[in-house]
């Protein structure tokens, strides 16, 4: 048995640890059984504090074995509190005095040193390591934004040229019936080389189309091009392709043509300019670009024509399905060149004759109109009425030049077309001077031929896709188009051509008009992309010799131009993703005039990239 003390002892002696600790902490304090009496703070102990929640818990577990009492637990917990809020401040006075004493010295350094010494500052080592992972994450930044870090991926600029292409070879045969007039006057032979004398046989010598020989060619038609994003709402485009010359309306390589002997092909420029396009509602685009006006058929304009100049577009959706747009543009045709007219002699200077001619620059104005509709997901209508003004493009009649070598001009030379396919009605643009000439012999009579008829052609566009059955559709295209600056009483005064046969080989009646219209109906996929896309068409044209400017009409339908009428059938079909094969069939007769008729047939094979 223990005595009474003896268990007491044996009983606190598992805390005599803990309370060793706490008297080593605050020695004072557990044997007077309080804090100061004034409460200010203590002084600065030199034994660092242990944790506030430790002490906390120990104080606590004393109590609950009775060695303290709670007044006493309470005095060793602010004591505690007391100790930490002193270590603090002494940290911060001695961060603040250590810093002051670092300035101190630096001043005390410079002042010792001779003048000129320079100081280097001293960097930490984990100063060094936190610069180089900052100068790494920037060059990395930029390395992957430019993507030179990355093999194989392309830089910044690069990726903002979006490139584009197609490659077609064709087979076309040409095939003309017996009974065609041979005398078709090729009127842009002569316009764009030496003046025709008239002076013998009208047009006896002149140069003709072929009106009697099948042809048949290959040929190679490859466009190149890119869209580019310069800058917010501002893009870019080019794009280069083949072509036998400079005809607007065609890029076809003749195979084995410029030339021969497997002779290098040319490239052309076909497309350059910069858009400006804020929206998806309005643009503005300045250089050579595609038609920015709607036209469904070819029956005005050819579908590879470019335009020159400056074009704005505007639509906006006004009700669910219902889209209004408007479009305006100004295209120069022809800039006059800046030497146009004959150099001055001696006698000329004296006479006082002029030597230059003023421009006679051609611009084409447009506007169009219309609304698109759409009933459903697949199926949409379209309507549209466009007004074209052709200024400085009507030839006119010269003041009295005199003309006695191929090599002399006249005023109005250059409201000659400098381009023309075949079918406008022309006139004589020289007033020769009658000169005296010896006994026996004809004055020349060098002539060039300007077009006979003002162009202000209004053309109204309609389409109906119905797509009930998609993907396959039916879609119904025509259009209509009337020259409303044609007169006839002036043109039966001027004509050369475009007048009614005799039997008696005189001119006839002109037979000449200013309208034409066009339907065409297509069944299948509205485009071929994808292996057994396909779809069918028919149509037919009517388009009278002056109801728009022959220069810009289909290239294809009777070997090119106006004044024909006729119908074409023709499919394409998929062989491969982006490849496709396609054939037409043509047929096209004259509707003024002497007879002229031609079916062509041609053979494609397409491909996109």
């Amino acid at each position: 048995m223990f005595d009474r003390k003896s268990d007491t002892a044996w009983r606190l002696a598992p805390l005599a640890v803990s309370m060793c600790a706490l008297a080593c902490t605050v020695p004072a304090l557990a044997q007077d059984g309080g804090g100061r009496a004034d409460g200010k703070r203590p002084a600065v102990s030199r034994a660092k504090p242990i944790s506030p929640n430790s002490t906390s818990s120990l104080v606590n577990l004393l109590v609950k074995q009775g060695v303290i009492t709670e007044e006493q637990a309470t005095a060793l917990i602010k004591q505690a509190d007391d100790e930490a809020y002193v270590a603090r401040e002494s940290a911060k006075s001695a961060a603040a005095r250590a810093e002051e004493a670092a300035k101190t010295a630096n001043a005390a350094s410079a002042a010792a040193l001779p003048p000129g010494t320079k100081h280097v500052t001293y960097v930490p080592e984990i100063v060094k390591r936190q610069l180089r992972d900052e100068i790494k994450r920037e060059v990395m930044d930029r390395a992957h934004s430019e993507n030179w870090a990355s093999p194989g991926k392309y830089p910044e600029w690069a990726q903002r040229i979006r490139f584009s292409g197609d490659m077609r070879a064709r087979y076309e045969g040409q095939f003309y019936p017996t009974g065609n007039d041979p005398r078709l006057i090729n009127y842009n032979a002569i316009n764009t080389g030496s003046p025709y004398d008239l002076s013998e046989n009208q047009f006896y010598w002149a140069p003709t189309y072929n009106t009697s020989q099948n042809r048949d060619r290959a040929r190679l038609r490859v466009r190149l091009g890119a869209d580019i994003d310069i800058a917010d709402s501002f893009v870019g485009g080019l794009r280069i392709a083949t072509g036998d010359s400079n005809s607007p309306v065609s890029l076809n390589q003749t195979l084995g043509g410029s030339g021969g002997n497997f002779s290098k092909y040319s490239l052309w420029l076909d497309r350059a300019y910069v858009r400006y396009q804020p929206s998806n509602e309005f643009n503005v685009a300045v250089g050579r670009f595609d038609n920015p006006f709607w036209s469904p058929t070819d029956l005005v304009w050819h579908r590879d024509l470019g335009f020159d100049g400056v074009a704005a577009q505007i639509r906006h959706e006004v009700a669910p399905g219902v889209t209004p747009f408007f479009v305006a543009g100004a295209f120069p045709t022809f800039n006059s060149d800046l030497n146009a007219g004959y150099n001055l002699d001696q006698n000329d200077i004296k006479d006082g004759l002029p030597g230059k001619y003023p421009s006679n620059d051609k611009w084409m104005f447009g506007v169009q109109a219309g609304v698109g509709v759409k009933f459903d997901p697949q199926s949409s209508f379209r309507f549209g009425v466009a007004y074209y003004d052709f200024t400085n493009t009507q030839g006119r009649l010269s003041t009295p030049c005199s003309v006695l070598v191929s090599a002399d001009v006249c005023n109005t030379d250059q409201t000659r077309p400098s381009f023309a396919q075949k079918g406008n009605t022309y006139r004589r643009l020289r007033n020769i001077i009658p000169e005296v000439m010896p006994a026996g012999t004809l004055q020349s009579e060098f002539q060039y031929f300007g077009l006979a008829s003002q162009s202000r052609p209004v053309v109204i566009s309609g389409q109906l896709d119905l797509g009930d059955f998609h993907p396959v559709h039916v879609v119904i295209d025509g259009e209509y188009v009337n020259n409303t600056a044609f007169d006839r009483n002036a043109m039966n005064l001027i004509a050369i051509n475009n007048n009614a046969p005799t039997s008696d080989g005189s001119i006839g009646p002109f037979q000449g008009g200013n309208q034409g219209w066009m339907g065409r109906v297509t069944v299948g996929h509205k485009e071929v992309k994808r292996l057994w896309d396909w779809n069918v068409h028919a149509g037919y044209k009517y388009l009278e010799s002056d109801a728009t400017i022959d220069a810009f009409a289909d290239s294809d339908f009777g070997l090119g131009g106006t004044n024909l009428k006729g119908y074409f059938i023709g499919g394409n079909v998929g062989v491969a993703d982006n490849v496709w094969a396609s054939l037409r069939w043509l047929s096209a007769n004259n509707i003024a005039g002497g007879p002229y008729a031609v079916d062509v047939v041609q053979f494609d094979l397409n491909a996109k990239f």
